[in-house]
Order: C-alpha cells, then structure tokens, then sequence
C-alpha cells in the first residue's frame, strides 16, 4: 500500500450540496480541500486562501505558462483554476485531497491525473434540485433557468468521465457513500 495520497474531484450541478459534503468530510484531518484560484474580485464575505485565492490576471496566465494548474478554464471576463503545487504537496503528505469543481474542470483533471478518483454528485431529481434552488434565495428565475439547464448538460457530461454517481437525497447518507468511495479506493493502491 503506498503512502501517497488520494485525489477526489468531487462535482455536481450547483444546489446539489457538493460544498456541504466536502465539508462533512473535512472534519477528517486527513482530508484538504483544494482552494482554487481566480482573477476575479473577492465577494464582500470573501477572504483570499479561504474562499478563493485571489490573483491579478498577469499572475494567473504566467501560472499557466509555467502548467502552474491542474485545471483551469476562462469563465466570462475571468480564470478560475486548481494550482497544481499545493496539491502534489498534499498528495506526498499522504493526504486525501478534495477538488470541488465542475464538470469541465474536472475532465481536464482526469486527462492530467488518471489516477483521480471521480465523484458526481446527483440530486434525487430534477423538480428537487430546483426547489434546493430556489430555496437558497440567491438567484433570479432566469438564473434559475440557466442553473438548471447547465445542471442537465453537466449531467450528460459526468455519465463520460467520472467513475461514481451518489445520489444526495440524505446528506448523511451521500456523506457516507463518498466516504466509503474514497476508503476503499485508498485501502486497494
């Protein structure tokens, strides 16, 4: 059994809960969440290493020059990626290392590190994932709309790339699920 760590892209369509898994798992000491990085402006309730790691967008195309990023991608008028360093360090410590990002992200992943275990998160259904939606107050229903359609092309996509599919219709549940994903694939190298 080998002494490097576990690398788990963990995706799913926005209001699926992917954060609140990633959270559960990361009452494990063992466990790092990767932060990624972005060149756009911090949120008001945002702080740089936190929620993000904030870069000017000079910082983040000389990063991608030098392959700085596991993964990273151009969304509207900004980058937003997976600095690669901080994760291979994680990795030689022996960690579990979580990436929670989207579905593109992580096939770039999955291209760049084989070895990456791939989780999507579902929700139980549709008429569900609208209501945790809306139930969040954060969007307008044209945003609605969008975040739901991009949820149905994600999900076309995932079936591709990713190697489980846990279905979050109990957190305690899914949070399981993922933890006995990453288990085993941690107990079989």
């Amino acid at each position: 059994m080998s002494n490097k760590g576990l690398l788990v892209v963990i995706s799913g369509p926005s209001g699926v809960g992917k954060g609140t898994i990633c959270q559960e798992l990361l009452k494990d000491p063992n466990v790092y969440l990767s932060v990624s990085a972005t060149t756009r402006k911090p949120g008001k309730n945002e702080t740089t290493g936190k929620s993000y790691l904030f870069i000017s967008k000079d910082e983040f195309e000389k990063q991608i020059e030098q392959n700085g990023f596991l993964e990273y991608a151009g969304v509207f008028d900004n980058y937003y990626g997976t600095p690669r360093e901080k994760v291979e360090q994680s990795l030689n410590d022996g960690k579990t290392v979580l990436l929670e990002i989207d579905v593109q992200g992580g096939t770039q992943v999955k291209k760049n590190m084989p070895q990456a275990v791939m989780i999507f998160i579902l929700p139980p259904d549709m008429q569900e994932l609208e209501s945790r939606i809306r139930n969040r107050g954060r969007d307008s229903d044209e945003t609605i709309l969008k975040r739901l359609k991009k949820a149905q092309t994600e999900i076309d996509t995932a079936q591709e790339a990713y190697d489980y599919f846990v279905v979050n219709d109990s957190l305690e549940k899914a949070v399981n699920e993922v933890k006995t994903i990453i288990d085993n694939r941690r107990n079989s190298k």
